[in-house]
Order: structure tokens, then C-alpha cells, then sequence
């Protein structure tokens, strides 16, 4: 078996508006969504997906380097292929080495679980990602409506400043009760410049909401100030979470070995794939901690990441995001069809758990039809305006970077 093409499409969903959010200290503005569906096909027919980091940087990289280097290998040898290039174009190369797993694992007639150490279980803890900058009573509402999906556990985006905050997570908390988990997705917090929450904010909010017994507090600070981190965590108030916003395997291995965090997230599909992901847990099992698989875009994302997930135990690898999206009439942030349409059957979920599939390779079937039906549309997806001091950040798909590099135009 040989490899004939390797191909990468980028994919956009545009809001029929721009949805424009207001936080303490600026407004956040929504103008789209995007993916990446990486194919790698095989002379014998054989076909395998990945997903893919949703910009242009990664695309251009596929077509360019990493399609000249796989063509007329065997995917059968992806353990063998020695890649070594640049940080950034290595992490690009492990997202498409999921679809040669993928294309070796339906060529083997195994589930692609079993080329990664071998699925210890066959479902993954799900919980509901969505809440964006809204009113403490609508997150509140929002909370109440992701339980009744039959999620066990909903994480939100506060920026209202620090009292608002606070009222959000109370309110929350009364709308659920008190054996549903709440996930604080706090990165807005050192993203309002002027406006930052200091330290001594962030610990006297992490003090605070002991009472309301959240989850965790994921990304409170700057990312790659681990001491504070360090200190937080220390404090012994709330569990926190980090490690969206790593470049390197030495960043998370700093924030594994030195105690920064409870929880340790990682993007399978921008941060490093399955063969650092699987370094990452086996530090995270030494230490006695806990995973939680960030993944915000399409449910092809969030099956790959089950894949590896299930092939560790509960006790290391504990939830997986699934991010709801408000398409077809259910609760969640906004529109994204192409999230589901990617997938010919909607991902199996049973009491919050998502069922992995055990079919060969990732075990779906790709719908092809999402390519040409949402045409990618160049520029950032996200921005931040913040209004102090005055300035203009934006937003691509890789959750390694905090942000793109800011042009003249946007100051």
C-alpha cells in the first residue's frame, strides 16, 4: 500500500452577523468558524481523515512539505517516518499522521484506538462547552439547558469584571444543583489589557467560589507564567486548569513536574498529536493528575481525541469538550453546522459518556460534501478589541498562540 495524496481543506462557516460581545474592558466579535478535513489516499483505495489546524499556515505546510515527504510511502510505517523540522511544522505533520493511522488502521480492520496502546474502555466523559459573555442569568439559563441535554458538566467564558464573575458562577451553581460539574474558562481574564484581573483578583475570586464547588478554573492567568500558576494552586482554593495555550512538550512537562496545575488540557489536533499527547499522559499518570482534552471545533476533532483518550484509564484521562454549537435547535454558543455535517452519523452519546466507535480506523464515514458547500474564507476567525490601552487582537485556530501578530491596520 502506497500513499498517492495527501490534500488539506480548509472549511468556513460564516455567521449570518457578526456576533459582537461585550466584556469587561472591550468586545470580543465572532465572524465565523473554520476546519481543516485532512485526506490521505492510498493506491488500493483506501482513504484516511484527520482533523486539521483550521488556518492557512497549516494548509500551506501540508501542500508544500509534508505531501512531498509521505508520497508513494507506506502509512503502514507511520511509527517508522522520521519527520524533523521546525517546532510549528512538526506539529502540523502529527495532525496529519492521524489520518495515515487512520488509513493503516482500516487496512489492518482495527479501530484506530488499537495502533495507540489499545482502548482500556469504550466511552469518554463528555462535558458541554459553550457560554460566551452574556448576562449571569443567561449563563444560568445556558447551564440548566446543557444538563438537560443530559451533559454531566458545562464550562463558560466569564469577562464580566470580578462581582459579575462571581454572581454568574452562584447563579449557575443554583441553577443546577449540586452534583453537575462547572467548568470556569477564565483566558478572558488576561486578555482585557488595562482591564486584566491582577493576581490578588484572580485569588480572591478563586476563594470565593470554593463554596460553589466548580470543577475547575481553567487559564486564570497569562499561560506562560507557570509560577503564577504555581502560587494559585498552591492557595488550595479551587482545582485549576491549564495548558491550551503550551508551545512545547517542556512547557507541558513544566506545568506537569512542578505542581501549576490539577488539570493538564492539550489540542490533539495543533499541539502535538497522539505521539506527544501519549508522552503528556504517561508525566500526568506519574504525578497523580488529571487530563481534560481541549477541543473546539468539529465532532471529527473531538472523536480523535476520544481515540486516545480510551486508551487510558478514567482516572488519568477524565473529560473530553464537546462544544455546543446552537444548529438544529439546541442550547449553545452559535450556528456551526459543518461541526456535525462533517460526520455522515452523528456521534453516539449516552448519559454523557461519547461512545466510541469500534469500527476500523476512527470507525465514521466522512461526508465529503461539507468541502465544497462551506468554502473557506481567509482571515481570522475571532477579534478582540480592547479598549484600553486601544488595540485590536485577532484570533486563528491554533490554540498553541495566544494571538496572530497584530498589523498597523488593526491598532
Amino acid at each position: 500500500m502506497k500513499i498517492t495524496e495527501v490534500q488539506a481543506f480548509l472549511m468556513s462557516c460564516p455567521l449570518r452577523q457578526p456576533l459582537c460581545l461585550p466584556f469587561w474592558g472591550g468586545e470580543r466579535t465572532i465572524v465565523k468558524r473554520d476546519a481543516m478535513l485532512i485526506r490521505v489516499t492510498a493506491d488500493n483505495g483506501l482513504v484516511g481523515y484527520a482533523p486539521g489546524p483550521a488556518h492557512e499556515r497549516a494548509a500551506r505546510q501540508i501542500q508544500d512539505v509534508l505531501r512531498p515527504f509521505l508520497l508513494n510511502r507506506d502509512p503502514r510505517g507511520w511509527r517508522q517516518f522520521q519527520f524533523k523540522e521546525s517546532l510549528e511544522l512538526e506539529k502540523t505533520y502529527r495532525a496529519v499522521e492521524i489520518a495515515l493511522m487512520d488509513l493503516a488502521a482500516k487496512e489492518k480492520g482495527c479501530p484506530l484506538s488499537e495502533l495507540i496502546g489499545g482502548r482500556k474502555r469504550d466511552r469518554i466523559k463528555l462535558y458541554g462547552s459553550a457560554g460566551m459573555y452574556m448576562s449571569p442569568a443567561r449563563f444560568a439559563d445556558e447551564a440548566a439547558a446543557i444538563a438537560g441535554l443530559g451533559f454531566t458538566a458545562y464550562k463558560m467564558r466569564p469577562a464580566l469584571g470580578p462581582d459579575k464573575d462571581f454572581e454568574t458562577v452562584r447563579l449557575m451553581r443554583e441553577a443546577v444543583g449540586p452534583n453537575f460539574g462547572l467548568m470556569i474558562d477564565a483566558h478572558s481574564w488576561w486578555r482585557m489589557g488595562d482591564h486584566n484581573y491582577s493576581r490578588e483578583t484572580v485569588s480572591d475570586l478563586a476563594r470565593a467560589m470554593v463554596s460553589f464547588h466548580p470543577t475547575w478554573l481553567e487559564e486564570p492567568l497569562p499561560p506562560e507564567d507557570h509560577a503564577a500558576y504555581r502560587e494559585l494552586r498552591a492557595s488550595r482554593t479551587v482545582p485549576i486548569a491549564a495548558g491550551e495555550h503550551e508551545p512545547d512538550e517542556a512547557g507541558f512537562l513544566d506545568l506537569i513536574q512542578t505542581g501549576a496545575a490539577d488539570y493538564i488540557q492539550m489540542d490533539v489536533c495543533c499541539q502535538g498529536g497522539f505521539a506527544m499527547g501519549s508522552r503528556i499522559l504517561e508525566a500526568i499518570a506519574r504525578e497523580r493528575l488529571r487530563f481534560a482534552f481541549h477541543s473546539w471545533g468539529t465532532a471529527l476533532e473531538v472523536l480523535a481525541a476520544a481515540h486516545l483518550g480510551i486508551c487510558w484509564p478514567a482516572d488519568v484521562v477524565e473529560w473530553l469538550e464537546y462544544p455546543c454549537y446552537t444548529h438544529r435547535g439546541k442550547p449553545g454558543m452559535y450556528p456551526f453546522p459543518l461541526a456535525d455535517e462533517i460526520l455522515r452519523e452523528p456521534l453516539a452519546i449516552e448519559n454523557g459518556d461519547l461512545l466510541v466507535p469500534d469500527g476500523p480506523g476512527l470507525g465514521v464515514e466522512i461526508d465529503e460534501c461539507v468541502i465544497e458547500k462551506y468554502p473557506f474564507i481567509p482571515g481570522p476567525w475571532s477579534f478582540f478589541r480592547i479598549d484600553s490601552p486601544p488595540e485590536t487582537v485577532a484570533i486563528t485556530g491554533d490554540h498553541s498562540v495566544k494571538w496572530v501578530e497584530t498589523s498597523p491596520s488593526m491598532r
